[in-house]
C-alpha cells in the first residue's frame, strides 16, 4: 500500500485525486507565494474551481459535507506540493463547517450564494463586541488571517459587552462569539515577515466600529443548526487535524526530495554515492518510522470519532482528547522526520534550490500553531487519568457538555 492510500473505507479518493491533480499548478506557484508573501490569484481560483473549499459546507447549501478524514488527506496532499497551499487549503476548506453553526439566512448569505467563497481569519477573541439593537458593533485586530487577502469575508473571535459590561457565563468567563465580516469591511495590515509558510499571506487585519447583524454570529458552544455528524464532532479539535496534515505532507515531500538527492550526490568522505551511507540510510528508515507511525494514529483517531458521531453518540473526554493527541503527534513527528531528511541531505540542504531548506522552514512554521502545540500532552495525560478538565478552558472552547 502507497504511503497516502486510503485508512478509512468512507474516505472519497475523487477529492484526493483533484488535490493531486493540482501539484503542478501548486508547485509552479510557489516562487510568486514566497515573494509575494501570497497565493498567486490564478492558484486560488483553480483550487476554488476545484470545490476544494466547499468540502465542509453543508449538502443543503450546496456542499459537500464531506467526513473529516477527506479533507484532512486533501490538505496533506496539496501540502506534499507546497506548505503554504495547503495551508489555506486547511483554513479556506474547515471554515465550511461555520456554515453548519449559523442561522440558516445568514449561512446562505455567505456559503450558498458564491460556489467559489473563500473564508479567512482568527478565532481568538481579540476584538470586543458592543451588543446593540439587532447585532454588535466591533473593533478589534487579529493576528495570523491566513488567506485574508483572497478571501471574501472574514471571521473574527471577540468578547461581547453589554454598555460597559464585559458578558460573563456562569463560571465567570467571558462570553466570545466568532462574527462573519465582508473582506472590504476589513483593514489589512502588512505584518506577514516569516520564516516559513509565507505564501498563506497571514497578516494581521482590524475592523473598527463595524456593525455585525446577530445572525453572522456563533458559538462553538451552541447546538449547530446543521444536523450531519460532522457538525457533531468538536470543531477546534478537528481543524487540529487538518493543520496537522500540512506538516504531514511537507515532511513527505521532503523525503521524496531526499530520495532523490541520495541517488545522485556523493558523499565527500566516502566518494560514495549517499544512498550507500550507513547512517543516510537509517536517517531515511527513522524518517519513515516517525512519518507513517505519526500518520497512521492521526488517521486512526479521526476514523473512530467519526464512527461515534456517525451512530448518534457523543465523543467522551478522553476521546476528544486523543483527536488533540493524535494532531499533535502527527505535526511532532512530521517535524522530526523533516529535520532528519534535512539533515540527511548534508552540504545540499541549505541551499534554496534542493527544496529542503523551505520543507525545513515551513515544517516549523506550521508546528507553531496553539492547536498542535506539546502543552497537548500533557492534556491529553489529564483527561485519560479522568482529571478536572475545565482548566484548560482554550482546548474545550467548542466543548457543549463543558457548560
Amino acid at each position: 500500500m502507497r504511503w497516502d492510500e486510503s485508512i478509512s473505507d468512507t474516505t472519497r479518493p475523487s477529492f484526493i485525486e483533484i488535490a493531486a491533480a493540482l501539484a503542478p499548478l501548486v508547485q509552479a506557484s510557489v516562487e510568486e507565494g514566497e515573494r509575494s508573501r501570497r497565493l498567486p490569484a490564478p492558484l486560488v481560483e483553480a483550487m476554488a474551481q476545484s470545490g476544494l473549499f466547499r468540502l465542509w459546507i453543508p449538502r443543503s447549501m450546496g456542499g459537500e459535507e464531506a467526513d473529516p478524514m477527506t479533507l484532512t488527506r486533501v490538505v496533506e496532499e496539496v501540502s506534499r506540493a507546497d506548505g503554504a497551499a495547503g495551508w489555506c487549503t486547511a483554513i479556506g476548506g474547515g471554515y465550511g463547517a461555520f456554515a453548519g453553526y449559523l442561522q440558516r439566512e445568514a449561512a446562505l448569505e455567505i456559503y450558498g450564494s458564491d460556489p467559489l467563497v473563500r473564508l479567512a481569519g482568527g478565532l481568538r477573541p481579540s476584538g470586543n463586541a458592543l451588543a446593540v439593537d439587532g447585532g454588535y458593533r466591533v473593533t478589534g485586530r487579529w493576528p495570523l488571517g491566513s488567506g485574508c487577502q483572497h478571501s471574501a469575508w472574514i471571521v473574527g473571535g471577540c468578547r461581547i459587552f453589554d454598555d460597559d459590561q464585559l458578558r460573563l457565563r456562569a463560571d465567570g468567563t467571558p462570553v466570545t462569539r466568532i462574527l462573519l465580516f465582508p473582506a472590504a469591511e476589513c483593514e489589512i495590515l502588512d505584518t506577514w515577515h516569516s520564516i516559513g509558510l509565507r505564501g498563506t499571506g497571514s497578516h494581521d487585519y482590524g475592523v473598527t466600529d463595524v456593525f455585525v447583524p446577530s445572525a453572522r454570529s456563533l458559538s462553538l458552544r451552541d447546538p449547530p443548526v446543521e444536523q450531519g455528524p460532522l457538525y457533531a464532532l468538536p470543531t477546534i479539535a478537528i481543524f487540529g487535524a487538518l493543520l496537522a496534515a500540512v506538516p504531514l505532507g511537507i515532511a513527505r515531500h521532503a523525503i521524496d526530495i531526499l530520495y532523490e538527492l541520495v541517488g545522485r550526490k556523493v558523499a565527500a568522505r566516502s566518494r560514495q554515492l549517499l544512498r550507500e551511507d550507513a547512517t543516510t540510510q537509517a536517517s531515511l528508515g527513522r524518517a519513515e518510522a516517525l512519518l507513517r507511525s505519526g500518520r497512521a494514529f492521526l488517521y486512526d483517531a479521526l476514523d473512530d470519532a467519526w464512527r461515534v458521531v456517525s451512530n448518534g453518540s457523543t465523543l467522551s473526554l478522553a476521546q476528544r482528547a486523543t483527536l488533540w493527541l493524535a494532531s499533535t503527534h502527527a505535526a511532532t513527528t512530521a517535524k522530526e522526520a523533516t529535520e532528519l531528511a534535512f539533515s540527511a541531505g548534508g552540504s545540499a540542504s541549505p541551499y534554496v534550490s534542493s527544496g529542503l531548506e523551505r520543507c525545513l522552514r515551513d515544517v516549523h512554521a506550521a508546528t507553531q500553531h496553539i492547536t498542535l502545540a506539546p502543552a497537548n500532552y500533557q492534556m491529553a495525560g489529564q483527561a485519560f487519568l479522568g482529571l478536572d478538565m475545565r482548566a484548560t478552558p482554550l482546548l474545550f472552547t467548542d466543548d457543549r457538555s463543558m457548560e
